[in-house]
């Protein structure tokens, strides 16, 4: 059975900003400029049991045959395509007006090139899909290297070349515009609780979930050689950081102010870069090596069971099994509020599915929902996407009885992914 999306992705513009080292991809031509825009309108592949490697590569072979060999206009006040982008291409009879000029052809170069020859069209190897596993994987992450989410990219692909991303929305469309082929970013964590802004981006991006993975988490409070604890002022981490060691730098006795920043290793980075005798940072024993920072204390994290859960995105889903153990990912919401949150539930309770998560997100679209009452007034009441793991693979029949009767109470129903358990044992964090 295949469920398919029924919610409009919303429209989402901006541009790459490469403050970090630039991400790259194997490319026989010289990128340039490499404009970041998803649209609403951008090819996607439905998300069901049954579809192939096949299919897939069918459809990008046909995409290939409709690029253009001369470079679209772009507007680069406004970072968007200009208007004039006219071409059309067509996939499992669904048109499209993508722009795939990633790698610009001057036109002097399709006239001619070395020894009088044409230059060579694209071809299906260009628009490659992702390595088999075992291969060296390209995988987007959110932070500078030495953050944790590195190290959970590196325990998803070993052996992978890592690509660090300044913002984990740039985690998600490095995949959408092949310049990553996954992406390794957290959901939730067991001291901290759930990602928010990850959860809403799953739904505004057309990748989907191949699999998870669990790192456990052991912070250092760094800072730079020769610093003492009494002279710190200031602990700059990201927030989950933060919170997870908070009582621990409260028994320490550090009178310092606590300032957020975007990840772990960037702040360690920033001390090091600003040589701030003053500040402190909490990240990885990594992050210290990498940084030349000194550990003035080590396993802050107020629990040792600090456990953050990761999952792997691709643009295209794997075929789900029945040979090991599967979790599956749904997000789905009804016009008439939560009324309907019971029955849904109980399409899992009835088949013995157990669920491992459920999130409850606000309605971006309405996010208010009024009900009037001639005798009491005007009742104003949240709306909500709930997000949903069940342990269940999409190839068992039971599942998708499931999924076929919550369609039935829902008005919006979307599988994210369907993708094996991390089995690994489990351990405290611990230091290297």
């Amino acid at each position: 059975m295949a469920v398919h999306t029924l919610f409009p992705p919303s429209s989402l513009k901006s541009s790459f900003h490469q403050t970090r080292p630039p991400l790259s991809r194997p490319s026989p031509h010289r990128v340039t400029v490499i404009h970041c825009i998803h649209r609403p309108d951008s090819v996607h592949f439905v998300n069901g049991v049954g579809y192939t490697r096949a299919d897939w590569q069918s459809s990008c072979a046909i995409l290939a045959s409709k690029v253009l060999s001369h470079q679209q206009p772009t507007d680069h006040t406004s970072g968007d395509v200009s208007s004039g982008t006219d071409h059309v291409a067509s996939v499992n009879g669904h048109k499209t007006a993508i722009d795939l000029s990633l790698v610009p052809i001057k036109k002097e170069a399709t006239e001619s090139t070395n020894n009088g020859k044409l230059q060579k069209p694209l071809t299906i190897t260009d628009l490659s899909p992702a390595p088999m596993h075992g291969s060296q994987l390209r995988v987007a992450y959110q932070g500078v290297p030495g953050a944790y989410s590195e190290a959970a990219a590196g325990k998803a692909y070993p052996n992978c070349e890592a690509i660090p991303c300044d913002q984990f929305e740039v985690a998600f469309q490095a995949v959408e515009l092949w310049i990553a082929d996954r992406a390794v970013l957290p959901v939730e964590n067991s001291l901290g609780g759930s990602i928010h802004r990850n959860y809403d981006l799953l739904l505004r991006h057309r990748l989907h979930i191949v699999g998870e993975v669990q790192l456990p988490v052991h912070h250092c409070l760094l800072a730079l050689p020769g610093v003492r604890k009494e002279y710190i002022t200031r602990v700059i981490s990201h927030p989950q950081a933060l919170a997870q060691c908070e009582l621990t730098l409260t028994k320490m006795g550090l009178q310092a102010a606590r300032e957020a920043v975007d990840d772990t290793a960037g702040a360690a980075e920033y001390i090091a870069a600003n040589n701030l005798r003053d500040t402190a940072a909490i990240a990885s024993a990594r992050a210290a090596e990498l940084y030349g920072l000194q550990i003035l204390a080590d396993g802050i994290q107020d629990d040792s069971s600090n456990v953050t859960r990761f999952v792997m995105l691709a643009r295209e889903p794997i075929i789900p099994r029945t040979d090991r153990p599967f979790k599956t990912s749904i997000v789905f919401a009804h016009d008439k509020g939560t009324s309907v949150l019971f029955k849904v539930l109980s399409a899992f309770a009835f088949r013995n599915i157990s669920l491992t998560k459920i999130e409850s997100r606000p309605h971006r679209n309405r996010p208010i929902r009024l009900v009037d009452d001639a005798n009491v007034g005007t009742a104003k009441h949240f709306e909500y996407m709930f997000y949903v793991d069940f342990e269940a693979s999409m190839a068992e029949v039971r599942a998708q009885n499931a999924l076929a009767e919550v369609q039935e109470f829902t008005s919006f129903l979307r599988v994210l992914g369907s993708y094996p358990m991390d089995m690994t044992p489990w351990c405290p964090s611990r230091g290297d």
